[in-house]
C-alpha cells in the first residue's frame, strides 16, 4: 500500500508515460514475463465461460521515466490522499517535487518494480490451475488492472470489451485484488475506479442490458494457502540462523502504515493484518516471539505503529540483533520491500547478517496455488462479494463509496447514479 502526505513521496510509484497509450502497444512493449491476453468469443446465453481474473493493484513504474505521471495519478486520487478542491491542482505539483528523489530510489533496486511481472506471472499460472479445476467456468483469462500505473483500469476494461465481454454480449469477470487485507484506501479505491470505468464504458449501451457480469474477491487475509506460503519462507529464512539461536529470533511482521484519522474511521485493514500475523504464528507453533509493526509512515500526523524502522532499531540497543522482517501484506516485491526493508531498515541497521528478510511470496507455487483456491471457491460460491463488503465505514462520509459498494454486493441491479458521483 501507499499511504502518504504530501511532505513525502510514497515510495511505490508507477506511471506509464501518457493515460492515451494504447492496448495494443502495451502488448507490444510487454517485456519478460508479460501476459499477452488471447482474444476470445463470449456468449452471453452460452456456458459459464470464459471467465475473466482481473488482479487488482496500485502498481509500480517499469522504467524510472514513468515515476512523474504515476506521481500525479496518486495525488489525484482523494480515497488515497485527499487533498481538498484543488487535489487536480496539487497533485501535479507535488508530483513534480518529488519525482527526482524517487526516480533514484527506483535506480537503486534495479531501474523498475517489478510489481507488474509477478502480477501477471502470478495470474497466468494461476489461470492454468483454473482451468483443470474449475472447467465449466473456463477457459480462464487473466487481466490486470493498476490503479496508477500500466496497465491502468479505463485500458483493462478497454481490452476486455475488444476480447470479446460486454457491450451487449454479457460475460463474467472477477475482480481479484491482491491486498489480501481490505482497506479503503486500497481495495476500496480500486474498487471506485473500476465502477466509475464500468459505469462510463457500458451504461450508455441498451441501458446497461448485457454489460460485464462483475463479482469481487475482496479479502483473503487468513486463507489456509496463504497463510502456508509466508510460513514456508519464514523457516526458510529461520534455517540461516545457528540451532542454538534460531528459536530466539524476533519475527517481525511489517505492513503498510495508516493515518490514524483513516483508523478511527473504521477502516478494517489493521484488524484484517493482524488476523494475518495470528493464522501465521498459529501454524508456526508459535515457535518464535514476535511483533506487528507498521512501515512508510510520513508527515507530523498520528500514524498507526509502532514503526517498523523504529522497531529495529530499539530491538538492537536492547541487545536483539536476531531479527526476521516480514512483509506480510504484499503479495510480491516492490519499492517498499526492495528499497525501505532492504536498503533503509536492514541496510542502514548496521547488522545485515542478523537483520534478515522473509523472502517475498512473488512466484511461490503454494501462494499461486492458493490464489486459485481462492478463486474457485469464489467461482462456485454464487456470491458477489464477502459479507464485509457491503458494510460501509461506521464514519465514512463518501458517496462515491456508497455506491461503489452498493453496486458490487449486488444491491443496485442495472441502475446507474449520475455523473455528479463519478465526478467526486
Amino acid at each position: 500500500m501507499a499511504f502518504r502526505l504530501p511532505s513525502q513521496m510514497p515510495r511505490r510509484i508507477c506511471a506509464s508515460k501518457s493515460s492515451s497509450f494504447g492496448l495494443s502497444q502495451l502488448s507490444s512493449r510487454a517485456r519478460g514475463l508479460a501476459t499477452v491476453v488471447p482474444p476470445v468469443t463470449q456468449d452471453a446465453t452460452g456456458s459459464k465461460g470464459p471467465t475473466a481474473m482481473v488482479f487488482m493493484n496500485m502498481g509500480g513504474p517499469q522504467t524510472t521515466d514513468q515515476v512523474g505521471d504515476f506521481l500525479s495519478r496518486l495525488f489525484s486520487d482523494g480515497d488515497l490522499i485527499p487533498l481538498g478542491r484543488l487535489q487536480s491542482y496539487i497533485g501535479p505539483l507535488l508530483s513534480k517535487r518529488r519525482t527526482p528523489k524517487i526516480q533514484k530510489q527506483y535506480s537503486d533496486i534495479g531501474g523498475g518494480s517489478p510489481i507488474r511481472k509477478w502480477s501477471e506471472y502470478q495470474n497466468e499460472e494461476m489461470c492454468k490451475i483454473l482451468d483443470k479445476i474449475s472447467p465449466e467456468t473456463a477457459p480462464h483469462k487473466p487481466y490486470v488492472a493498476f490503479r496508477y500505473a500500466n496497465p491502468l483500469t479505463e485500458h483493462m476494461y478497454q481490452q476486455l470489451l475488444d476480447d470479446g465481454f460486454g457491450k451487449g454480449r454479457g460475460g463474467r469477470a472477477v475482480a481479484f485484488t491482491q491486498y489480501p487485507q481490505y482497506s479503503c484506501s486500497t481495495t476500496g479505491s480500486s474498487l471506485n475506479e473500476l465502477w466509475k470505468w464500468r459505469h462510463r464504458l457500458e451504461s450508455k449501451h441498451n441501458g446497461g442490458e448485457g454489460a460485464i457480469n462483475w463479482s469481487v474477491i475482496d479479502r483473503w487475509p487468513v486463507h489456509h494457502g496463504l497463510v502456508e506460503a509466508f510460513a514456508q519462507h519464514i523457516e526458510a529464512k529461520l534455517a540461516e540462523y545457528p540451532e542454538e539461536r534460531r528459536k530466539d529470533v524476533v519475527l517481525l511482521f511489517s505492513a503498510h502504515s495508516l493515518p490514524m484519522s483513516v483508523v478511527n474511521r473504521g477502516d478494517p485493514y489493521p484488524a484484517e493484518v493482524a488476523a494475518t500475523v495470528y493464522a501465521v504464528m498459529q501454524r508456526l507453533k508459535f515457535s518464535n516471539p514476535y511483533r506487528l509493526c507498521w512501515q512508510s509512515q510520513v508527515g507530523p500526523s498520528a500514524w498507526l505503529g509502532p514503526q517498523t524502522s523504529d522497531t529495529v532499531e530499539n530491538f538492537i540497543k536492547k541487545g536483539q540483533k536476531d531479527l526476521v522482517l516480514i512483509p506480510i501484506a504484499f503479495t510480491s516485491d516492490h519499492i517498499e520491500t526492495l528499497y525501505e526493508l532492504d536498503l533503509e531498515v536492514i541496510g542502514e541497521s548496521g547488522h545485515a547478517d542478523t537483520v534478515k528478510r522473509a523472502e517475498s511470496l512473488n512466484g511461490s507455487p503454494v501462494f499461486i496455488e492458493a490464489l486459485a483456491d481462492i478463486a474457485k471457491n469464489h467461482l462456485a460460491s454464487g456470491e458477489s462479494c464477502s459479507p464485509q463488503m457491503g458494510l460501509r465505514c461506521p464514519a465514512c462520509t463518501s458517496e462515491r463509496c456508497a455506491v461503489t459498494k452498493e453496486f458490487f454486493a449486488g444491491k443496485q441491479a442495472q441502475s446507474y447514479p449520475g455523473d455528479k458521483v463519478l465526478a467526486q
